[in-house]
């Protein structure tokens, strides 16, 4: 046996490493640490004083034989004790005094310094160098259960991403554990940071430990419910009318309803989509009016997708035009059933036959030829033929069978929005499936709110509203998007949900779009880089104003002049938009809309063009004038004149001065020319001198003779041709 440190000492022993340096501070040796080495006396009094302390906690202390009469010595003390307590023969105690007195024995165990070690490791120290001291009991750290120990996870279930804290407590290890596995993997992550799901299961693999990644992608699209056929009741038909401009779709609109709506509009144009309801002998027929201009293309293909039938006006003295051909189109593509109004038929030039016929050009045939479409000759200003129309939308309107469960919650489209200065975001909604209630909460695209009140297109309060019915709908959170699909939750904390998600994925997907870059990109960014641009801030009074304007301003660009238009939204102008200008370095349009006051003086302060305009078509020639300044001018060029030479002549220090006589045009001083010799150009410069005789001109003309020094060549001969030319820049037009 050699030397040993105090904790091997302590693991021999079965004791802890805190016990054993008690013990040596009983025993006088010194000791500072756990670490500290024993000689082999020491650790051979150590173990002794441990027999020693076992065999009297035995009960069968070691003792003398002369020790053995000391009985009667106590003997003699309990007859002392009688005589000074006398009584019925029992001993009686002092008050004070413990009836368990200490034997001799006893306190002889308390002067060698002995310390108890009991079954349940409680720690006594009764004296300790001399004085007496006392120590609390401490009990030493239960020991984990093997079955605990043994069982060790193997599997975990985690998000998308989780954060290393989280991470850590799933699998039972430490945080320093997972963070060094990361730092392994060249991820630095905190304690709270997040990472990913592939990443923790890297982590995780390193531990044994199988990860299933739980799928949690937030709710964005709420599934449409399926009606059952019982349910389903028979609901109005949606009339889209669509047509070439000023063919009259307003005006007949204006004798359907007995109102005049294209006195409201500037220059007879109808700027917005409306929504209209009738009532035509107890049944109802829902009208979208669609805007005639082409650069409403995007408003007119929306009215289409979610019409039921398609009413297509055309003047009967103007006959099928461009913008005709594009309504049946978009007609036909979202595949509804078309009926023409031949309108105008009281003008003496009129001829609906030749309508008919250039309709057959287009795949819509009469039903008097053989066809399937329906042809109604009206006339909107008097007033004829607005009943037989109204009974051919019915007519195929119960052949089509419309049905809608009105039972259930409310789903349908965006027809309009805008944000109004009193009531906030306003939008005009065409409920298709259900009952919309004033209270309910709703989802469209990516704004929520609750309906706080509906008005219908009198702009009276309703309650509610079935299928087929345009409503207006205040309390949207923002103004959302025409052509959005609402519909009714539950509850506002979902709605609010559905529209954070919907607008956290559109972000995400416009940085992946950003992020992702290709050779052709490159080449395009490098393209674009040589490209000028128009930066544009569009505002208008309703979203379908700014998507027509946005739509008809990008027709306009071209390669070489871009329209950049960097925002476009609905209401007054405001010193927002003219300080995103001013960074921008961008014009400004409003239609139909003003600038405020603060806009105003912050517009003449930055210098910013802001344009106010009422029609379309203004915005279009502006915006086609200022791209045509944009424009690089083209270099042209223009002939001046042609000499033929006739001599050469040495000048000492000039050089070869040739001898001209102008046969054509004119020749000016500092001219672009060419050499032509025998059909074959040897030089192009720039004329140096020009004289007649002795005296310097500016020009010479057809039929004169002169004197003519080119530039940096002097291998003139007799007989070349020297063209005379200019270049002038042309502005460019769009």
């Amino acid at each position: 046996m050699g030397k040993q440190r105090v904790y091997e000492l302590a693991k021999d022993l079965q004791m802890t490493s805190r016990e054993v340096m008690r013990l040596m501070q009983v025993l006088n040796i010194p000791v500072k640490t756990h670490m500290s080495t024993l000689t082999e006396e020491q650790i051979d009094k150590i173990k002794k004083h441990l027999e020693k302390l076992q065999r009297k906690d035995t009960g069968t202390p070691k003792v003398s034989p002369a020790k053995e009469k000391k009985p009667a010595k106590r003997e003699r003390a309990e007859t002392k004790a009688d005589k000074r307590h006398p009584g019925n023969g029992k001993f009686k105690q002092k008050p004070g005094i413990k009836r368990d007195t200490p034997t001799a024995d006893h306190r002889k165990w308390k002067k060698e310094k002995w310390e108890e070690f009991e079954d349940d490791q409680e720690v006594y120290t009764r004296k300790v160098k001399g004085k007496k001291t006392k120590q609390k009991k401490k009990f030493a750290k239960p020991e984990e259960p093997a079955e605990r120990v043994q069982t060790a996870i193997k599997k975990i279930e985690i998000g998308e991403t989780v954060v290393v804290q989280d991470l850590a407590q799933k699998m039972g290890k430490k945080v320093s554990e997972v963070i060094k596995q990361l730092m392994n993997l060249g991820v630095l992550a905190t304690i709270n940071q997040e990472i990913d799901a592939e990443t923790a299961t890297l982590v995780a693999a390193e531990f044994g430990i199988e990860v299933k990644v739980k799928d949690t992608k937030p709710v964005t699209e709420l599934e449409d419910i399926p009606d059952d056929p019982e349910l389903l009741k028979e609901r109005p038909p949606v009339v889209t009318v669509m047509g070439h401009v000023d063919h009259g779709k307003t005006s007949l609109l204006d004798a359907i309803r007995q109102t005049n709506v294209t006195a409201t509009e500037a220059g007879g144009i109808t700027q917005h989509i409306g929504a209209y309801q009738v009532d035509v002998d107890g049944k109802k027929i829902t009208f979208l009016d669609t805007p005639g201009h082409e650069a409403f293309t995007a408003m007119r293909a929306r009215g289409a997708q979610i019409t039921d039938i398609a009413v297509l006006v055309v003047a009967a003295d103007d006959g099928v035009m461009p913008q005709t051909v594009e309504a049946i189109n978009h007609a036909k593509a979202a595949n509804v059933p078309i009926i023409v109004a031949i309108n105008k038929i009281d003008k003496p030039n009129a001829n609906p036959e030749r309508v008919k016929q250039e309709l057959t050009e287009h795949g819509l045939i009469p039903e008097e030829w053989g066809g399937d479409t329906i042809c109604v000759n009206v006339s909107a200003l008097k007033r004829e033929g607005i009943d037989n129309l109204l009974e051919m939308i019915l007519l195929v309107a119960e052949m089509a069978e419309l049905k809608a469960n009105p039972d259930r919650p409310a789903r349908g489209v965006v027809i309009e929005a805008e944000l109004d200065k009193g009531r906030g975001p306003v939008a005009t909604m065409l409920v298709q499936k259900g009952t919309l209630k004033v209270g309910d909460y709703l989802v469209a695209g990516l704004t929520h709110g609750r309906v706080r009140a509906m008005m219908d297109h009198r702009g009276q309060r309703i309650k509610k509203a079935g299928p087929s019915v345009p409503v207006e709908v205040l309390g949207m959170s923002d103004v959302p998007e025409p052509g959005d699909i609402f519909q009714v939750v539950e509850d506002e904390k979902l709605a609010r949900q559905i529209a954070e998600n919907r607008k956290a994925e559109k972000r995400e997907e416009e940085l992946h779009k950003t992020a992702r870059a290709s050779l052709d990109e490159l080449m395009k960014q490098m393209k674009d880089a040589q490209a000028k641009e128009l930066n544009i801030i569009i505002k208008a009074d309703v979203h379908g104003s700014v998507e027509a304007l946005r739509q008809a301003l990008e027709q306009v660009g071209t390669e070489e002049v871009r329209i950049n238009i960097i925002h476009g939204g609905v209401g007054a102008i405001t010193e927002t938009d003219v300080m995103l200008a001013a960074a921008s370095n961008a014009i400004i349009i409003g239609f139909n809309v003003r600038p405020d006051a603060n806009a105003r003086k912050a517009a003449e302060k930055e210098k910013i063009d802001v344009r106010l305009y009422r029609v379309i078509y203004e915005v279009i020639d502006d915006i086609k004038a200022a791209m045509s300044g944009l424009l690089e001018p083209e270099i042209k060029e223009v002939f001046l004149g042609r000499a033929e030479v006739r001599a050469t002549f040495k000048v000492p220090k000039v050089g070869v001065v040739a001898g001209c006589y102008v046969t054509e045009g004119r020749v000016t001083n500092n001219a672009n020319v060419r050499i032509i010799r025998d059909g074959v150009v040897v030089h192009e410069g720039k004329v140096a001198s020009l004289r007649r005789f002795k005296d310097d001109v500016r020009e010479v003309s057809q039929g004169y003779e002169c004197g003519m020094g080119i530039e940096r060549f002097n291998d003139i001969k007799e007989g070349d041709v020297i063209e005379a030319y200019t270049f002038e820049k042309v502005e460019r037009q769009l």
